[in-house]
């Protein structure tokens, strides 16, 4: 057997953006509903995202960081017919399509799951990490970031010997795409050959079931189309449904209901159609390579659906320890909800993969519908591909406390729906991000740089 390269998964965590705020604006996403027009604290949701960031660096994990996009989308308004001065062109969306500035002005970026879909050198066919940005169609606030996400990982993974980034699958419902937010990768360490894990929500063209309540937003065509964008082999990929149930109580992602971890799957007994077959085709084609497979199921009758959306436990990171233990970084809402709360305490007493649990203060972003693994793209790097990164984005105990002030600095500690139409905001979020570029070294990315 091939002697696997030593390789480790790095996390890339989005930075909340000064723009942050509870508009609404996700139909499917429970939290994200319920919370609109509610009023937003943009500093302390990205302090909260940062501290993650720095104590998970703190435990010895790879932890990089992702800007945020330029908001509100001055661009996005006059592709709309919106003209005039920056400041006019805010002001006139404000009073004729206040739902067009709200989806202008998103902080969605933060959440780096839908950033794109990464597979790493030791899956794909020319031996590069391979990264295609989300088209993420199925939401206006959302189709617009994959060129400005094309541009900010451009700038980070530079070196096209050893990453290749493509465009954006074709913005269409039938290619809709929301990135590893459904995808995930079960290998027997990070450097050896692995199995790549997609899970759509339906198929365009094909038969099955389908949600009758919300949309599905991942179509198995596009989830195709990305393995063979990153030259997967067929004994490498498995493409699984997500339950339609499960969608319509909420589970707007895969990674609302299941997380997975080299040999380990974590996720709900109603995560996807025809289960026990998705864990068998899992395990054979791992086995194939050596690797075993676990499949840790949680009982509807431990754990509901619904307590499921409600704690986010599902929406955590599943990371192996340098000392291999796994660890479970849950949000704090898991603890608030008992049935959660009591299923983690009895993994202690379980023969369980999972080692240790750790809870997380991410208030601000779970009322937006965003937990822990919303935060980060997964991004496995072999030394070569480590030191060909931007290093300046890499999290550590200086870069920390220039984030800490540089949020001091920027960001507003009250946003409410209606604040929106105030041009300053926009004067505020482009200084901050002028300045932030500055400090990961990542160029001219943004339009009004250029």
């Amino acid at each position: 057997m091939m002697q696997a390269s030593k390789a480790y998964e790095a996390n890339f965590d989005g930075l909340v953006g000064p723009t942050h705020n509870y508009a609404g604006l996700s139909f499917g996403n429970v939290a994200s509903r319920s919370n609109e027009k509610s009023v937003a604290n943009p500093k302390a949701a990205a302090k909260q995202g940062l501290r993650k960031m720095k104590r998970l660096a703190d435990l010895g994990f790879q932890q990089g960081v992702l800007p945020p996009l330029e908001r509100p989308s001055i661009r996005l308004l006059r592709d709309v017919g919106f003209s005039g001065d920056d400041a006019s062109v805010i002001a006139r969306a404000a009073r004729e399509a206040p739902e067009l500035l709200a989806a202008a002005s998103s902080a969605s970026a933060m959440w780096t799951a839908n950033a794109a879909t990464v597979s790493p050198s030791a899956d794909t066919e020319d031996g590069r990490v391979h990264f295609t940005p989300a088209n993420l169609a199925a939401k206006l606030h959302r189709a617009i970031e994959h060129g400005e996400t094309r541009r900010t990982l451009a700038a980070i993974f530079a070196d096209e010997a050893r990453f290749r980034i493509h465009h954006a699958l074709p913005g269409t419902p039938a290619l809709g795409d929301e990135g590893a937010a459904n995808h995930t990768r079960f290998a027997r360490e990070y450097g050896a050959k692995g199995v790549e894990f997609f899970v759509y929500g339906k198929s365009e063209y094909g038969q099955g079931p389908q949600p009758q309540r919300y949309p599905a937003r991942q179509t198995l065509e596009a989830s195709r189309a990305v393995a063979r964008l990153h030259g997967l082999s067929g004994d490498a990929t498995v493409f699984a449904q997500q339950s339609p149930d499960v969608i319509d109580a909420g589970v707007f992602h895969n990674d609302v209901i299941a997380v997975g971890n080299r040999t380990t799957l974590f996720c709900h007994e109603r995560a996807f159609v025809d289960q026990h077959k998705v864990y068998d085709e899992l395990r054979t084609k791992l086995e194939a390579q050596g690797t075993p497979f676990t499949a840790l199921e949680v009982p509807e009758s431990e754990v509901s659906v619904e307590d499921a959306v409600s704690s986010y436990l599902f929406n955590s990171q599943l990371l192996s320890a340098t000392d291999g233990r796994q660890l479970l970084i849950v949000p704090q809402e898991c603890r608030e909800n008992a049935r959660v709360a009591a299923y983690l305490d009895s993994l202690a007493s379980r023969k369980t993969p999972i080692d240790e649990v750790l809870v997380f203060d991410l208030r601000e972003s779970m009322k937006n519908g965003g937990g822990p693994a919303c935060l980060r793209l997964r991004v496995v790097l072999d030394d070569a591909e480590h030191a060909a990164v931007n290093s300046r984005v890499w999290m550590n105990d200086a870069l920390f406390p220039q984030l800490d002030a540089w949020i001091d600095r920027h960001y507003r500690d009250r946003l409410a729906p209606a604040d929106l139409a105030d041009p300053k905001l926009l004067a505020e979020s482009r200084a901050a991000l002028d300045e932030l570029t500055t400090i990961l070294g990542l160029g001219a990315v943004y339009d009004f740089q250029r």
